[in-house]
């Protein structure tokens, strides 16, 4: 049991290390110009621009789409979510929902801050703040995994595989919605779900891993069985 929370752990630590490459060369490939990087924003810019212009049913349908979708959105669910938690003495996952959903928002607000990037030339609908990470990416990414550690335990078979198929499709979509409104570069996606990814490892390190099952523990009283 020691070993497998071990090699647990260490693959943790590792995917964590990863998220946060990628993100970093995210970063540093769109501040620096990096060709490839360049080259594949404006690559998957250009034809969503097109077909933008041309049918303003696809950016109505991917703006609602978004929307819906939103880390706002998120957010408020997520907090009824914790209210419900706290009553039925779920302490440590309404601790574990806050700290990853609802503080996601100061996460991506603040790496908004650091990288400053401008949102692209071509946005097809108005989108506040700036462009780098995708906030939508960072939420969506964030509210998929928790969803796959909170529910995938006490799923069947086939409640997990709809669970991850349907988590998949969440992120990739919102992720493709963002880049054919042109209010995100391809690279800001990528490093939304890295820095939505780290952000989750980094919980699960400090507050462990939630459980739905069963409240927390509290002292016994005097003299009550154990």
């Amino acid at each position: 049991m020691i070993r497998g929370d071990v090699r647990v752990a260490r693959g943790g630590l590792w995917s964590a290390v990863l998220a946060g490459a990628v993100y970093a060369v995210m970063w540093v490939g769109w501040s620096q110009g990096w060709h490839w990087v360049v080259a594949t924003d404006a690559a998957t810019l250009r034809p969503a621009y097109r077909i933008g212009v041309a049918h303003h049913g696809w950016v109505t349908f991917w703006n609602v789409w978004c929307s819906v979708f939103s880390p706002l959105s998120f957010r408020a669910l997520t907090l009824g979510l914790v209210v419900l938690a706290l009553v039925r003495r779920r302490i440590r996952l309404a601790l574990f929902l806050f700290a990853t959903v609802e503080l996601s928002a100061v996460v991506a607000e603040t790496a908004k801050r650091l990288a400053d990037r401008p949102r692209p030339a071509t946005e097809l609908v108005h989108a506040a703040s700036t462009s780098f990470p995708s906030g939508h990416a960072v939420g969506t990414m964030i509210v998929t995994l928790v969803a796959w550690l909170v529910l995938l335990p006490v799923l069947g078979r086939a409640g997990r595989r709809w669970t991850i198929g349907l988590g998949c499709l969440l992120v990739l979509s919102v992720g493709a919605g963002r880049v054919a409104l042109n209010v995100h570069h391809l690279s800001d996606v990528v490093a939304g779900w890295a820095l939505g990814y780290l952000w989750v490892v980094l919980c699960l390190a400090v507050l462990g891993r939630p459980r739905l099952t069963a409240p927390d523990e509290t002292p016994a009283g005097p003299g009550s069985a154990r």
